[in-house]
């Protein structure tokens, strides 16, 4: 099974700089301004380095 992160809207408060971002050690997440986060799949490396920093 091919685990992939998702961005859940309702969850995200979209009112600060994810610390998510920052976490990657691809850069597969990108975030503009104060809108929710991006995940850039051709990059990601599935390493859950970001969902298991409890920001998602």
């Amino acid at each position: 099974m091919n685990k992939r992160l998702k961005i859940v809207l309702e969850n995200c408060s979209q009112n600060h700089k994810c610390p998510a971002v920052k976490i990657c050690p691809v850069g597969a997440l990108s975030q503009k301004d104060f809108e929710a986060p991006v995940v850039d799949y051709d990059k990601c490396i599935s390493c859950g380095k970001c969902s298991n920093s409890r920001f998602f």
